[in-house]
């Protein structure tokens, strides 16, 4: 508990002095920015005086000083206006200063950016200085946006590696209490077995045995399948049809018959390379997902159907169905509907079917209070 309450107090710190680093960023960027917008009015303020200077130059005047005024500014945008008519303009792309309309528009935007300098030249006489910010404090003006930017993609970047990293060590979590699971399940599975052989030489009736045989086989394929998670599966050539169709047997002598059971699909083989203990857990998981959502008691359908170079599995119920919103995140882990359960039967279904079996999974269609239907798509095999 100490080590948490640290580890969070250290989080803590991290988050607030970035938080300071950025604030601090962020306000010299601003000052540097203010700082740069005087000097270009001072600037543009000489440059004014020096306009004042040339329009009442008289024949003993220096102009050198005025002159290399205006020969330095070659950045900072400028329009002249004397009685609302254009004077004179600099650094200004001559396209926009031929065009009328182009023109009042630039000068427009020139008295949204800053003041304009007003020049007396001579008493009742004004002209108007409007200008414009230079390339370099417009690219100051964009810095800031430009470093939140890279600190969210730079966020991001960490956030998605602590993400992974904490998955792929909660991947290790549960593939080692599976494992553990699976080793401890095996003791009494032994025993249980012993158990029948005890039956079978004290002649109890054979249908009863069979029975008990059928659920020790089950324990043994669930011990298999969760020794199996973590570990790259064996895949054989298997007839998909097959093995779907034992699967859908087991379960419909299982369940309540008030589930209508139906299973259609076609009559010759169909050769996919699949691991059939996992197969038998994507449509155990699939079919037991629907009677849920039927409440244990509706119609749910198996068919298996063949396109093209592909095979498909369709599971559909009558049940409650699954808004549109949530076609998506009911394969991620933990989620669930259920007061029940902790959410991992569609998120392991979707990883047998897509890392093991290079297949697809998704909901076909649903719609609320009518039903739902899953698909599982698979790549026949080219093997004979």
């Amino acid at each position: 508990m100490q080590f948490s309450k640290s580890r969070n107090t250290t989080r803590w710190v991290i988050i607030f002095a970035s938080f300071l680093i950025i604030s601090l960023i962020l306000w010299n960027t601003y000052t540097f920015f203010q700082i740069f917008k005087h000097e270009e009015r001072l600037k543009m303020n000489l440059w004014a005086n020096a306009q004042k200077t040339l329009i009442n130059a008289g024949e003993t005047t220096d102009l050198e000083l005025p002159l290399e005024i205006f020969k330095n500014n070659t950045t900072i945008p400028i329009i002249l206006t004397e009685n609302d008519s254009i004077i004179n303009t600099v650094n200004i792309d001559e396209e926009i200063v031929k065009n009328k309309k182009k023109a009042k528009d630039f000068l427009s935007g020139l008295k949204s950016e800053n003041d304009p300098i007003v020049i007396e030249y001579v008493p009742g006489k004004f002209q108007y200085l409007y200008y414009g910010d230079s390339a370099l404090l417009n690219k100051l003006k964009y810095y800031p946006v430009a470093l939140l930017l890279i600190i969210v993609l730079f966020a991001g970047l960490v956030y998605n590696f602590y993400r992974s990293t904490k998955m792929a060590t909660q991947n290790k979590l549960w593939a080692g209490m599976a494992k553990e699971t699976a080793h401890q399940i095996g003791t009494p599975l032994s025993s249980l077995i012993g158990w029948v052989e005890i039956l079978k030489a004290d002649d109890v009736e054979e249908s009863t045995i069979a029975e008990i045989e059928k659920d020790i086989d089950r324990l043994q394929t669930i011990t298999e399948r969760f020794s199996k998670i973590g570990s790259e599966p064996k895949l054989e050539n298997k007839d998909i049809i097959e093995e779907t169709q034992k699967s859908y047997d087991y379960l419909q002598s299982r369940f309540s018959k008030q589930v209508e059971f139906s299973f259609n699909a076609p009559k010759e083989p169909i050769m996919v390379l699949m691991n059939p203990t996992l197969h038998s857990w994507t449509i155990e998981n699939l079919v037991k997902n629907a009677i849920d959502a039927m409440k244990g008691r509706g119609k749910l359908a198996l068919e298996v159907i063949q396109d093209g170079n592909l095979v498909k599995i369709n599971v559909s119920d009558t049940g409650n169905g699954i808004p549109k919103k949530q076609f998506k995140s009911v394969f991620e882990p933990g989620f669930t509907t259920k007061k029940r359960g902790w959410g991992l039967g569609l998120s392991l279904t979707k990883r047998i079917v897509e890392e093991y079996h290079k297949g697809t999974i998704k909901v076909l269609n649903s719609e609320i209070g009518k039903g739902t239907t899953m698909q599982v798509s698979f790549k026949k095999s080219k093997l004979i």
